[in-house]
Parts: structure tokens; sequence; C-alpha cells
């Protein structure tokens, strides 16, 4: 059995974990640990507070306990909002303290973005337009051009969580640009792991939603690949695209 332990903010999206656990039908297990999100609202200071290195360690004891064998921080806004440097230390610092391998949603998506062979993206966010700019800039610290940001403005996790499928197709649409050869809906309080193949069947290309990212990053970071199609292209993967070099995250080694 392998135990990937996740720091999940508060309960908007939660679901979407057993889901994709069900899904995968293997010896994967995907125990959520919640972490306090203080203010809920998307503004840079929220964010930034829910990321802080005090509310993560609240989590860290109790996944070390479940016997996981890496962690992910799965939030995106509580990461790419201290930049690629701060969002680096930030998951340096949670390995060290559970002496894990350990990564977060955001670093995630710039591998995942890879994985699928994409060089352009466009981001379909429910986030402000200005927190969506600060994830397209993450990507581009990362090498990844984005070809368009589209921002819906919306204020808190608990208003994302209740979203249904029809306005998660709604964005993604909107989100879209041609010339991106992926789409990217970054937020883990978005409830997507039901829509994917829907979604990229709808678009015609790869679709990166957080909480499957979150997922894979998890598998990535304990070397394990599983083909399941009904969690998308990211899914439907074994090996990663020619001249791809994979790094594993942040290591700790005792």
């Amino acid at each position: 059995m392998t135990t990937i332990g996740l720091l999940y903010p508060g309960h908007s999206a939660e679901g979407d974990f057993p889901r994709i656990e069900i899904m995968l039908d293997s010896d994967i297990r995907l125990p959520l640990f919640h972490t306090g999100i203080g203010e809920d609202t998307h503004t840079v200071e929220a964010l930034r507070e829910m990321g802080s290195a005090e509310r993560l360690a609240a989590g860290v004891e109790d996944l070390r306990l479940a016997g996981a064998e890496a962690l992910v921080w799965a939030c995106t806004g509580g990461s790419f909002v201290y930049g690629r440097e701060g969002a680096h230390e930030q998951i340096a610092t949670l390995a060290r303290a559970a002496g894990l391998p350990a990564s977060s949603t955001s670093f995630g998506f710039a591998h995942a973005v890879r994985e699928v062979g994409a060089t352009r993206v466009a981001i379909a966010a429910t986030y402000p337009e200005d927190i969506a700019v600060l994830f397209a800039r993450f990507l581009e610290a990362a090498g990844i051009e984005v070809v368009a940001t589209r921002g819906s403005g919306i204020i808190t996790a608990a208003e994302v969580g209740g979203w249904d499928a029809r306005l998660v197709k709604e964005l993604a649409v909107a989100g879209d640009h041609p010339d991106a050869d992926a789409v990217l809906l970054p937020h883990t309080a978005l409830h997507t792991a039901a829509y994917i193949p829907e979604l990229e069947e709808l678009l015609g290309k790869p679709v990166l939603t957080a909480n499957q990212v979150t997922v894979w990053e998890g598998l990535r970071l304990v070397d394990r690949r599983l083909w399941e199609p009904a969690l998308g292209a990211l899914f439907a993967t074994r090996e990663p695209p020619p001249g791809v070099t994979e790094t594993r995250g942040i290591v700790v080694r005792e």
C-alpha cells in the first residue's frame, strides 16, 4: 500500500479525493489532513496566511503517524502567492518538518504541464483577476508560456465549492484559448474529478485541474504511475514526453 498524505485547507471540495482514490482502484491511499483557512477571502494577504508555516505545521504530525510516504500541500493559491522561490521554501520547510518528500499543487501544475507535452497554456481560474495573474507569473517562472489568463472574481472558497458541472464547463470554455496546448483550472476548492473527460472532449485538449494534479504530484513523488483515462490525459500516459527530465520535488534524507 502507498499512502500519500494531503494537507488540505478547509472542506470545500474534499470529496474529490476519495472519489479519485476509488477511480484509481489500486493500493493508493489519500488521507486528508485539514488545515485552517483563517479568513476565507481570495486576497494575497489571506492566501499567504493560509499557507503560513504555522498553519501547515499543525497537520504534519498526524500525517506522519498515518504512515504517509510523501506529502502534498493540496492548495494552489496558498502556494503561488509566495512566488516561485517562496513556494519552494514553503515545501522545503514542510519536507524538513515531516522528514518526507514534499510538494504542492502549484509545483504539481508545472510538472503536469510537461507531462502532457504542453508548452503553452491557458488559465481558467475562479480567483479574482489579480490572483489569477500571480498564478500565471508562477508558471512563467517555471518556463511555461501562458497565452491567456481568466479570473472569475470569486472571493471565497465556500462559493467555489458549490459550483456544479455546468459552471465548471462554462469556466473551462471561457478560459480556453486557440493557442493553448492545455487548459488549467487551478483551484482545489473546485469539484472537478468527475468532469475531466467531458472537459477534455469539450475543448479538444488536455485539461489539468487542481485536485487531479495534486494526486498525480503525490504519485510522482513516490515514483508511482497509474493508468486511469477517466482522470484525463494526465493519467493516460505512462512515460513522460521525450526530452522531459523529471525532478522529484523537495526530498529530505534523514
